[in-house]
């Protein structure tokens, strides 16, 4: 192989990597509606802005087709198509309290009642090996779209306290705070990616494999006591996780 041959591939990463780079910024300017009112700018002009290729610009721009956000419109340009709503991580709210500008989240409850707990999920509220919980599942719509799937654990004086036909109107940590009589305290959360297995993808409507935001949740009242272990999966096309950190040195 010849050093030019040698060099093709070695360019072709390293625009690729440039790629990259460009449509990480120009995902968070679409995120943010920088283009609301209009289509991105040319090619030409990114290319200036960002100070790459426009073949470079061009692959950066695919990768955004490839996550939904964006489309090729002959005679019009590179439109958005898609919206992400922001999650905030810095308080502890129900996804109604959180989304409430973004308009109306719906809950379809898919199951409710009392389960045999697992033994680790047993251990999380502190019971007994063999212990009963509720268990809920409830398909979460924002503007008719699906946007999570919540699988949620209960401790059973909680459960046992809720109207299921409660549950399909109002957030489930509104509703704890009525059964348990005081307010939550705080929550102890994770979040990780996950890809949609057979049940997750039919029910939130995307690929089998396709790529969710799993979100684990304790959450305790103000006494301290674990009420609500929740997995919630979120479609990653429709919600972008935000938040703002304080460095505190010792």
């Amino acid at each position: 192989m010849t050093s030019e041959n040698a060099a093709r591939p070695a360019a072709r990463r390293l625009r690729a990597d440039r790629a990259r780079q460009v449509a990480d910024v120009l995902r968070r300017q679409v995120l943010d509606e920088v283009y609301k009112a209009g289509p991105l700018p040319h090619e030409e002009r990114l290319a200036e802005e960002f100070g790459a290729s426009r073949n470079t610009v061009r692959e950066a721009l695919d990768l955004l087709r490839g996550e939904g956000l964006v489309r090729r419109v002959p005679g019009a340009g590179t439109l958005v198509v898609a919206e992400k709503v922001p999650h905030g991580l810095d308080r502890l709210a129900g996804l109604a309290e959180t989304l409430h500008e973004h308009g109306e989240v719906v809950n379809e409850v898919r199951a409710f009642g009392p389960v045999r707990a697992p033994g680790p999920v047993a251990r999380r509220f502190g019971l007994p090996d063999g212990a009963d919980v509720f268990y809920v599942e409830r398909l979460r719509r924002l503007n008719g779209l699906p946007l999570s799937l919540d699988l949620t654990y209960l401790a059973p004086d909680v459960g046992a306290a809720l109207d299921p036909a409660e549950l399909a109107h109002r957030d489930v940590f509104r509703l704890i705070e009525e059964a348990a009589g005081q307010p939550l305290g705080h929550a102890d959360i994770s979040l990780e990616a996950v890809n949609a297995d057979p049940h997750s993808a039919t029910v939130l409507e995307v690929p089998r494999g396709a790529a969710l935001l799993m979100l684990e949740r304790l959450t305790r009242l103000a006494d301290g006591r674990p009420v609500d272990l929740e997995y919630v999966r979120f479609r990653g096309d429709r919600l972008t996780m935000r938040g703002r950190l304080l460095r505190d040195l010792p």
